[in-house]
């Protein structure tokens, strides 16, 4: 199954969502690859810690090279070998492969052409073959990216290849409008992907959000704030959620959301297990959320049943 991972705005913490619920897919038990598709800053390999692609690789055998100048097959990174993170330096007992596919180091946004489709069409086609999910994260807003998977999408190769969008935004009257504008506006996702010959409906039920640093009054984090405070709190949530209602951002079409945890705030990492319940420096809820969401991004029931 192809995952698109997008938003409209930087600063959504979707790539770190997105390495996580890859990680935690993994630690399922299922292979899972997670491919670098945010041309203008592929620094994924930051996520998982891995020295030699913290910023894409340097050695010419990044997904730039594959899809412009049609060198070899990009590299493919194991994670659970090679990141210097002692939480991820081994493959826990019954996990799946984790994989990360870098751009290249000094890259930037390139348009779509038939060359640079055919073969993003072969990639997937191949990762297809060998995982259970492929995580692609896009540029953030109406990039290339986003052009250049819808266009690949639409091919007969893929037609028999499950693929879903995550937008993510967060819990502002900003990030809100600007997702639903990046879905529903001008260029946006379903625009562009009509007019490249894909069905508006079928689109556009494949696509879903995920709000990231929400913050909930209620939980022990917020013992501090004063009543009114709180009370300020709850008509804001209310105001958003009215918002996200009329953008067609709203709870029917939301999978899933991420609390806010320091953890991602200050460091934008994988959270392990330990990180939980070891050194106590990440929040339990967080990693439930990752949980859930890994399961209902690749469950059928979840996604219609939304």
């Amino acid at each position: 199954m192809l995952i698109f991972a997008t938003s409209d705005k930087g600063g959504t913490g979707r790539s770190v969502t997105s390495g996580n619920l890859a990680y935690r897919h993994a630690l399922q038990g299922y292979d899972s690859c997670y491919v670098d598709f945010d041309f203008g800053s592929p620094t994924s390999g930051a996520i998982f810690d891995l020295p030699e692609a913290l910023a894409g690789v340097e050695d010419g055998a990044g997904l730039h090279s594959y899809l412009v100048h049609g060198d070899p097959e990009p590299r493919k990174i194991n994670v659970w070998a090679d990141s210097q993170r002692e939480a991820l330096r081994s493959r826990p007992a019954g996990a799946g492969r984790l994989t990360l596919v870098p751009g290249d180091a000094g890259g930037s946004e390139f348009s779509s052409a038939p060359g640079i489709v055919d073969r993003c069409v072969r990639l997937f086609q191949r990762l297809d073959e060998e995982y259970e999910l492929i995580l692609v994260d896009l540029s953030a807003g109406r990039s290339y990216a986003t052009e250049i998977v819808l266009t690949a999408t639409v091919h007969p190769a893929l037609r028999a290849v499950p693929a879903r969008w995550l937008v993510f935004h967060r819990w502002t009257r900003q990030h809100i409008v600007a997702a639903g504008g990046l879905v529903h506006g001008k260029h946006g996702i379903l625009e562009t992907g009509v007019g490249l010959g894909h069905d508006r409906d079928k689109l556009s039920e494949s696509i879903r959000y995920v709000r990231t640093a929400v913050l909930d009054p209620s939980s022990p984090d917020q013992a501090g704030l004063r009543p009114e405070q709180l009370a300020w709190l709850d008509v804001c949530n209310r105001r958003l959620q009215d918002l996200a209602a009329r953008k067609g951002v709203g709870r029917l079409n939301m999978i899933g959301e991420v609390p806010l945890d320091p953890v991602l705030q200050w460091q934008e990492q994988l959270i392990s297990n330990d990180d939980v319940w070891l050194h106590r420096t990440a929040n339990e809820r967080t990693v439930a959320a990752f949980e859930e969401l890994s399961k209902k991004i690749v469950d059928e029931n979840a996604w219609v049943g939304l």
